[in-house]
């Protein structure tokens, strides 16, 4: 009989590269937050964050999909109407 084969848990965990602002010599802390915050929106952490906080089933994830695109949508006919 043969033995399941076992994998470390790291190599089945996803690798979440985190944003990361060095504070340079005699930068003031609020300036690196803001740079820090910059850095976080540009890379979509905090929408990737809330996308894996809950698991959708394919048929809701499909349906909220399409309300998106409803309410994109509605918006480019309002921004055309102006």
């Amino acid at each position: 009989m043969k033995y399941p084969v076992t994998v470390p848990l790291w190599e089945c965990l996803e690798v979440f590269f985190l944003a990361e602002v060095r504070v340079q010599e005699g930068e003031p802390l609020e300036n690196a937050l803001r740079r820090f915050k910059r850095k976080v929106q540009t890379e979509d952490i905090i929408k990737e964050v809330k996308r894996h906080s809950f698991y959708l089933k394919p048929g809701e994830k499909k349906r909220v999909k399409e309300a998106l695109a409803r309410k994109r949508n509605r918006k480019k006919v309002r921004k055309e109407q102006d």
